[in-house]
């Protein structure tokens, strides 16, 4: 059995494609690759999930950047753009039945990237672009706005209320760490209840959570040994969605090799999950 939330305020349901993420829904998992590598690893590794959560009965977004605009070095992977990204999401949609996340950077992508994707993610570190958060919110489609590092949870108010200006109120909250000192990330999970108490369903990105930003000179570190404890952590605090980064083989990932989960212990986290008992 999918595990139960933990009730720590009221929040609206969000619909999206065959799933329900907030209210009296059960955990969501939120999961994929960081970047999409090719079309053949994306579909690879989107199977792999899918059976490994229907083993335990857990709804699944399937989740994957066409771009990522946010890189440490001019040298890294950026991802294959667009066009070819977009068309890569389309083909998962298609042959696995899945809904799909993935994240814009500008207000001209939203509309191209609605007609294809579920959910639109706001980038961390543009979570305070006004222009960009409206564009997205307006394309109706349901909006995933990640905490900036830098911002106190409360701060996401603001955030929330330039969605659901637009009318939209299709709206999840992401905590993803907060930066402590140079190179570090802590998470305060008080967040968690802070954010639920705005009224929209919050996810914990665990993966991100445990990322060590431009630890390793050229490109960012992480303690991938942590993803699980502080998943269960979450879990256990109450969140309506958990967002996972995973790959077959992180070491020779083409983005964040250093802080996703390997594919092979995707199991372990979601037995794991399944037997924490949440308070009522």
């Amino acid at each position: 059995m999918p595990p139960s939330r933990t009730p720590a305020g009221r929040t609206n349901a969000v619909r999206i494609g065959k799933l329900t993420i907030g209210g009296s829904a059960p955990l969501v998992l939120i999961a994929g690759p960081c970047v999409i590598e090719s079309e053949k690893l994306v579909l690879s590794i989107a199977e792999k999930i899918l059976k490994i959560c229907e083993k335990f009965g857990l709804p699944l977004i399937f989740k994957s950047s066409y771009k990522k605009a946010n890189r440490t070095s001019v040298r890294s992977f950026t991802g294959l753009g667009i066009k070819k990204g977009l068309v890569i999401l389309k083909k998962v949609k298609k042959d696995f039945g899945l809904s799909v996340l993935t994240d814009i950077h500008s207000e001209v992508e939203a509309e191209p990237v609605s007609e294809v994707v579920d959910v639109l993610q706001i980038p961390a570190f543009l979570s305070r672009q006004t222009d960009l958060i409206l564009a997205a919110a307006k394309t109706g489609r349901a909006i995933n706005l990640k905490k900036g590092q830098f911002l106190a949870p409360e701060d996401m108010r603001a955030a929330v209320e330039k969605a659901a200006s637009t009318g939209n109120k299709k709206i999840l909250l992401t905590e993803r760490g907060t930066s402590f000192g140079y190179h570090n990330l802590v998470v305060d999970f008080r967040s968690l209840l802070i954010m639920r108490n705005f009224g929209y369903p919050v996810v914990y990105d665990a993966t991100h959570s445990v990322q060590l930003p431009g630890g390793n000179s050229h490109t960012s570190g992480g303690q991938p040994e942590f993803i699980i404890p502080l998943a269960k952590a979450a879990v256990a605090v109450g969140i309506d969605a958990l967002f996972v980064e995973t790959h077959p083989n992180p070491s020779r990932a083409l983005s964040d090799a250093d802080c996703q989960l390997p594919l092979s212990q995707l199991n372990l986290l979601l037995q794991q999950i399944a037997e924490i008992p949440t308070p009522r």
